[in-house]
């Protein structure tokens, strides 16, 4: 949030602080970009603007002059502890790096080589911590990957993305990268963003209000129909938001009226799903956090263990997956510091399957390497063409599975639990019911791993802090926390019956999906088919899908919305949801899909397959 905002002249009355503040990320091709969106944006929109572009760091940069010539808001470059007011655009200057605090911009020499560096990146994460809702991100044309990590952190923290069509991008890099890791909240030429930003600005800087009881339930209702997932223990004031920022998109102003969008657009269940996941997160996310971890939670937990020891860790909200794998990097750090090998059962959950999917595969953009040192960098991963992979022993130390904090049961008998960054978004009162559920998940003596803003809350009986600045906490041996999770109202107590995590994880579903497809290729006869579940991950291929499906890595379950080929991925996403949730079937749909460099016509079909809790979709 910005602190100590003063009136600025020029801003609308109905615009409230704190204004919202965009950063606007291109490389090659970005000054046409440049020109286009400030040609069109009204000079008195009450939003600031900030222009990081790769610059050659040997010369002087025009871009200030010339950028001046297309709007009649003032065009600076930016000086160190320059204070951000609306209405006005900044430009970073050559050879610097640039970050955010309590709106005043920060200036530094960067640490690493031109060609290591991701400015875009840097900017907007700090854009993201320093403005959360009041950060717009926006990502125009160049080459490589840089800004794509920066929109995920902006849309966690609840901000806008706005990305250019990559069609019209004179290099459509970076606008690809950003779409197809999912951050991108509108696509659209750049001539068209300033309407899109002024036709949502309003709502995106209304002061935080709760919705109507009745029209939120009745999204929430069809959330909970589509999905399975219950939001109405999230926050009301930030599923408000979000519900509002998807209605704005669409020029829809009433919940009921959203609610019947809802019903009639079965694709926009799935977006407003998407949007209210928060996904945000990175490699060894507050490093201070990790040192003491691995310098003084770990010899705790270890020392003295057998090497037939198995340590027990869990990742609640683990996104996709970056927070895990720290974990298990540094662990296998410590083994080997230490020459002291216990063995590992490392399991990470999220309830979103597509960030699961990212996690399993631990392909990572090459703007990870902003994240941690070069040696770890070196040892863990392995370079492909486009980013970077977790090394194979180090993704076999890690479980990945798709889970609800709140309504299944947890792991148990561990030795560490992380969740961080997860609770912050809950109602207190879910908040209250999770903190017992963690230390009943605990050992004696295990530790609670929580976010710096994030605590135990009434529950210091329960806990004794190992580090109160970075949220370390040992369990105490107390049964207390047995009989507060039973009777404090979590879903998965109220079945004596229910399987344990462990046992739903690690046990995998015996059906004879082959026989399946084939009953059900007799009755509608395909070329190349492919049988999923209802979100879409494959569990039987029949034919060549080579012209639909783009080779995707990873383990266990793939996705086919993810691996579809460019064309085919909104539209097979859309069928699928109709399919799943109203037994609506998608029969000979014609449209274009990009192989081999070219655009080809084919038809696809997505029915329901009887007999099966499963989906079948051809093409």
């Amino acid at each position: 949030m910005v602190e100590d905002v003063t009136e600025t002249q020029n801003l609308p009355a109905d615009i409230k602080h704190p204004f919202p503040i965009a950063g606007m990320g291109a490389s090659a091709g970005g000054l046409e970009a440049f020109e286009q969106f400030f040609q069109a944006m009204p000079p008195t929109s009450g939003i600031a603007f900030v222009l990081v572009s790769h610059l050659d760091p040997s010369h002087a940069s025009i871009l200030t002059e010339i950028l001046q010539r297309s709007t009649s808001m003032p065009v600076v470059e930016v000086q160190d502890q320059m204070k951000v007011e609306p209405n006005c655009v900044y430009v970073i200057p050559p050879n610097r790096d640039m970050a955010i605090f309590h709106g005043v911009l920060q200036l530094s020499v960067p640490e690493q080589p031109r060609g290591l560096r991701m400015p875009i990146d840097a900017f907007l994460r700090s854009l993201a911590e320093d403005q959360g809702e009041s950060a717009i991100g926006i990502i125009l044309s160049g080459t490589g990957t840089d800004g794509t990590l920066g929109l995920r952190a902006i849309l966690g923290a609840g901000g806008v993305s706005l990305v250019q069509e990559p069609a019209t991008a004179k290099y459509d890099g970076m606008p690809d990268s950003a779409i197809n890791a999912g951050y991108a909240t509108l696509v659209m030429p750049v001539e068209k963003m300033p309407d899109a930003l002024m036709s949502g600005i309003r709502l995106q800087n209304l002061p935080p209000v709760i919705p109507p009881a009745g029209g939120l339930n009745r999204v929430l209702m069809q959330l909970r129909s589509a999905t399975g997932h219950d939001f109405s223990q999230y926050k009301k004031s930030t599923i408000g938001r979000r519900i509002d920022r998807r209605m704005a998109m669409h020029g829809i102003d009433s919940l009921e009226v959203y609610s019947r969008y809802l019903k009639e657009h079965p694709a926009e269940i799935a977006k407003l799903f998407k949007e209210l996941l928060i996904n945000v997160t990175n490699f060894f996310r507050d490093p201070e956090a990790f040192d003491t971890l691995k310098a003084e939670v770990l010899p705790q937990l270890l020392t003295d263990k057998a090497e037939d020891y198995v340590f027990r860790a869990w990742v609640a909200g683990c996104a996709t997956g970056e927070e895990a794998y720290s974990i298990a990097i540094l662990l296998c750090e410590y083994m080997e510091e230490t020459r002291h090998e216990v063995k590992v059962l490392l399991f990470a959950t999220d309830l979103d399957d597509d960030a699961i999917s990212v996690a399993r595969s631990g392909f990572y953009p090459p703007n990870i390497a902003q994240d941690m040192s070069a040696e770890r960098l070196r040892r863990y991963f392995v370079k492909e063409d486009a980013g970077y992979r977790v090394k194979k022993n180090i993704r076999e130390m890690v479980v990945f599975a798709i889970q609800n904090v709140i309504k299944d049961p947890p792991f148990t008998r561990l030795d560490l639990l992380s969740c961080r960054n997860l609770m912050i978004y809950l109602e207190p009162e879910v908040q209250s019911r999770l903190i017992p559920s963690f230390h009943y998940a605990l050992k004696p003596g295990g530790v609670l791993f929580l976010s710096p803003s994030e605590s135990i809350g009434t529950f210091p009986d329960l806990f004794a802090p190992i580090s109160r600045k970075w949220k370390f906490y040992r369990a105490t041996g107390t049964q207390a926390s047995t009989n507060t999770v039973m009777t404090g109202g979590l879903v998965w107590t109220r079945n004596v019956n229910t399987r344990g995590a462990e046992e739903v994880t690690i046990k995998t579903r015996e059906t004879n999906f082959a026989e399946l497809t084939r009953r059900m290729l007799l009755q509608a006869y395909a070329p190349a088919s492919v049988v999923t579940d209802e979100k879409g991950n494959i569990l039987y291929v029949h034919g060549d899908t080579g012209r639909y499906l783009r080779p995707a890595p990873g383990q266990a379950t793939l996705n086919i919305v993810e691996m579809a080929r460019e064309g085919l991925q909104m539209h097979l996403r859309t069928a699928i949801i109709a399919a799943a949730t109203e037994n609506t079937p998608t029969l000979n749909h014609e449209i274009s899909v990009k192989t081999n460099g070219d655009f080809q016509n084919v038809s696809f079909s997505v029915r329901q397959m009887p007999g099966a809790d499963t989906l079948k979709s051809s093409c």
